[in-house]
């Protein structure tokens, strides 16, 4: 324990050393320091000094010198150096060494910033309107503390940040106004009058008044005092196109116009390049009517259906989750929600899909655009994409699996004619032209049949539908080129091995923009030439009374008028009818609403297992060829309404139905009138006791006449009302879906138990279950007063929304699903689900 020296011992200068290292027991406190940081003049943050706690004296008679201080290592000393030189040297180093250690605190706390302090602003002060961190807080308050980041850029929170992405935004619009792109490359070179320009004389003016149109455009040129060919100009877009007559009139426009301010806005020039497809690269082009038509062409037909049957089911948890979205706040969830996690997501369970017969020349109905090609060439065959994307080149129907062998033959034979003519196809950009659209409608013969067997073989009729625009044109060579063109079909039929089928012709006026026809559009039907020598005029009469086909369903057999719709896939057309009439759970006593029925074939197919069906279409032609179905077929009790079915589902429900009730809830008081019928006198006597059902050569103006009367009142049969206990409605509406009147009808209806929806856009079917399935709110909740709209809401938001205006009334729950490849090698899918309540 004892030390072997005393500090007395030691030289003078090492003892003052010592002392001088070693804290007294009463040390004063030292005094606190503050450094201020400024940072652009402004002082940002301070930062405290904190001296270091006062040291314990060691007891020294418990500690020895060498524990104090450790032996150092002797330095390398000279011959003339003394110890005491040495002592002091070992002093000066370490006084030198806590000089160094001082500076290195010193220079620590003047703080070295980050280059990312104060460069973004501090959510709680925005919040709040302070910060507990005070100064030291490496968030600025407020947009004067805010500095650039590293980047050289702002926060996007921040108001400098939001100008620079707007300026960002605006510069990029202008960047790809620049590259302006005409979608085909001859569209762009025919004039208003069909004369063909130079692109080199041709220039896009960016930066227009959407709301300018072509007669603007020329005014503004007009003002500007410059001289030019021809300016066109679309509404709704920034983009105009001029052509000059020549290089002069070029350079000179272009010195006056480029730069020039339109509503505070500066024009400017681009070029016009042609360009046929979509210049997005994240899209892959399209460069066969094959990649267009049939995009799965390329994968087997088991991968195709695992694709499908996934794409509804990713529908169905899209309706379980946006059903979820759309149930009033506080309420309890439908049972069919909440169970849905259990199905793993899904809405309601997917029974599978159902596999087509025929898989390769399948389409009964073919519509061929006719258009230009790539090359420029008049070609008969689809469109590589749509008008909206920028897409008009039309390619020839090559490699397309799911076209008929004979409608690509008549294709064949109408390019021929096309190109022959002196007539012009349809320009889009133009809105000129007479050739426009060519469809072929096939009829079957009955019974199955499988990919085996010819195509030929199984038509059995034949109809050619040619879409031309009039405006413009002369009476005497239309005349003349109808009749070449009947005689080049008749002469193809039958120059083919075997003999193609050719039952009639038709010519369909349209002058619209697209190419989808109204359902009057005007029809002419042409005679066709029976041989080489000329028209057998009795036949040519045969066919201006028959305008129409017949296909076979179920062994029915349907007359298809040019208009009507029919299912283009037949044979799993049945497939599907036979699945929609099980889950309906039909019987004599059930009353069936056909709504969209088209020419009846839901209807009609499944009207012997009803007791009455009541078929709603808006086509005159299509609800004619229903009721001559229907007689064709012998079938009695079907009934069809030709109105809209908004205007008169809820008048027809009221009228089959609620007298019903009535009845039944009042039975005494009914016991002296007249008894009501049975369904089967019922189905015996409909046809003469109807008196709103048109006999069936009824023509379509007729019709459409007594349509407005169907829409607008319905009087009740009283004497020949039979009495349902089923009530089930099967709907097939086009790819829109369901107008919100018929959905409100189904709805609201507490008679209407069981639903069958059968959809070819399962998109929409999702939209409008979720109206159908979702609780109801209360009249406090209902509505938005705050919404104003918004174009960019998707279908399924819209009828959320919708939703919360839905009268009282038991909603119904999704049952089950089931997916039906009507069109193979393509990725569209027919799907069919069972609503109950």
């Amino acid at each position: 324990m004892a030390s072997s020296s005393s500090i007395d011992e030691l030289p003078s200068s090492a003892a003052e050393t010592l002392t001088s290292q070693t804290p007294s027991t009463t040390t004063e406190p030292l005094p606190m320091e503050t450094s201020s940081i400024e940072i652009n003049g402004i002082p940002s943050a301070t930062k405290t000094l904190t001296p270091l706690a006062p040291v314990e004296p060691i007891p020294m008679e418990t500690s020895s010198i060498e524990d104090l201080h450790p032996a150092p290592v002797e330095p390398i000393q000279s011959s003339d150096s003394n110890p005491t030189d040495n002592i002091e040297a070992v002093g000066e180093k370490r006084k030198r060494a806590d000089d160094e250690k001082t500076d290195l605190e010193s220079s620590e706390t003047k703080v070295t910033l980050s280059p990312w302090w104060k460069t973004s602003l501090c959510s709680y002060f925005r919040r709040e309107a302070s910060c507990s961190h005070g100064n030291e807080c490496k968030y600025a308050h407020g947009e004067a503390e805010l500095r650039m980041k590293p980047d050289n850029t702002w926060d996007p929170t921040s108001e400098r940040g939001k100008k620079a992405k707007a300026m960002k935004m605006t510069e990029q619009e202008v960047n790809e106004d620049e590259e302006v792109l005409f979608t085909e490359q001859m569209m762009e070179s025919i004039d208003d009058d069909g004369s063909v320009f130079d692109l080199s004389l041709s220039k896009c003016l960016v930066h227009l008044p959407r709301k300018w149109q072509s007669d603007e455009l020329k005014t503004f040129l007009r003002e500007q005092g410059v001289h030019y060919k021809s300016a066109k100009k679309r509404r709704g877009m920034m983009v105009g196109f001029v052509t000059f007559e020549n290089a002069e009139q070029l350079q000179s426009g272009v010195e006056v116009l480029d730069g020039k301010t339109v509503n505070s806005n500066n024009l400017k020039i681009a070029d016009v390049l042609p360009r046929t497809f979509d210049k997005k690269e994240t899209k892959k082009s399209v460069k066969s009517a094959r990649e267009a038509v049939t995009p799965l062409a390329d994968l087997s037909y088991a991968d195709q259906l695992e694709q499908k049957k996934a794409s509804v089911a990713q529908m169905l948890k899209k309706l379980a989750r946006s059903a979820r979205k759309a149930c009033p706040n506080g309420g309890s969830l439908p049972v069919w929600v909440l169970t849905s996690r259990d199905r793993g997501g899904l809405s309601c369970n997917l029974e599978g899909i159902i596999e087509s017969p025929i898989t390769d020349g399948y389409r009964n109905k073919c519509e061929f655009s006719v258009g230009l090609s790539v090359l420029g060439k008049p070609t008969v065959g689809f469109s590589l994409g749509n008008f909206c994307a920028g897409v008009t080149a039309v390619e020839e129907p090559v490699n397309c699996p799911n076209i008929s062998k004979i409608a690509l033959q008549y294709a064949s034979i109408f390019q021929k004619v096309i190109e022959k003519s002196k007539l012009q196809v349809w320009n889009r950009f133009h809105h000129s032209g007479f050739w426009r659209q060519f469809t072929v409608r096939e009829g079957r013969k009955p019974g199955v049949f499988s990919n085996d067997e010819d195509a030929v073989t199984r038509i059995a009729e034949v109809m050619l539908i040619v879409q031309v625009c009039l405006t413009g044109s002369d009476e005497a060579e239309v005349a003349t080129e109808f009749k070449e063109m009947a005689k080049a079909f008749a002469e193809g039929a039958r120059a083919s091995s075997p003999t193609l089928p050719l039952t009639v012709l038709v010519v369909q006026n349209h002058t619209g923009i697209s190419n989808v026809a109204p359902p009057d559009a005007p029809l002419q039907v042409l005679p066709i030439p029976m041989s080489d020598n000329g028209t057998n005029q009795e036949q040519a009469t045969n066919v201006l009374t028959e305008a129409r086909i017949h296909d076979h369903i179920n062994n029915l057999r349907f007359s298809i008028s040019p208009t009507a719709f029919f299912q283009v896939n037949t044979v799993t057309a049945e497939k599907l009818y036979s699945v929609a009439g099980d889950w309906a759970d039909l019987g004599p006593d059930t009353l069936l609403f056909d709504v969209c029925c088209g020419t009846g074939t839901i209807g009609l197919t499944l009207a012997h297992r009803v007791g009455m069906v009541i078929g709603i279409e808006m086509n005159a032609s299509a609800v004619v060829d229903a009721e001559r179905n229907a007689t064709i077929n012998g079938i009695s009790n079907c009934k069809f309404i030709c109105a809209k079915a908004e205007s008169v589902m809820s008048s027809l429900l009221k009228q089959y139905l609620d007298m019903t009730e009535m009845e039944e809830a009042n039975p005494l008081s009914n016991a002296n009138d007249k008894q009501i019928p049975s369904t089967e006198e019922m189905s015996n006597s409909k046809h003469v006791a109807d008196q709103n059902l048109p006999p069936p050569n009824t023509g379509v103006e007729d019709l459409q006449d007594n349509a407005q009367k169907d829409s607008s009142s319905i009087e009740p049969e009283k004497s020949i009302k039979p009495q349902f206990k089923n009530v089930v409605a099967i709907v097939d509406p086009p790819r829109s879906g369901l107008h919100p009147a018929v959905i409100k009808a189904l709805r609201t209806h507490p008679r209407l138990k069981r639903l069958v929806y059968i959809s070819c856009n399962p998109e929409t079917l999702v939209a409008n279950a979720i109206e159908l399935c979702t609780p109801s709110f209360v009249e406090a909740d209902r509505g938005n007063k705050n919404y104003r709209g918004n174009k960019r809401i998707g279908i399924a938001g819209l009828a959320r929304r919708r939703a919360q205006s839905m009268p009282t009334s038991e909603p119904f729950r999704p049952v089950k699903a089931m997916a039906v490849d009507l069109f193979p090698h393509t990725d569209h899918c027919e799907m069919v689900m069972l609503l109950e309540r």
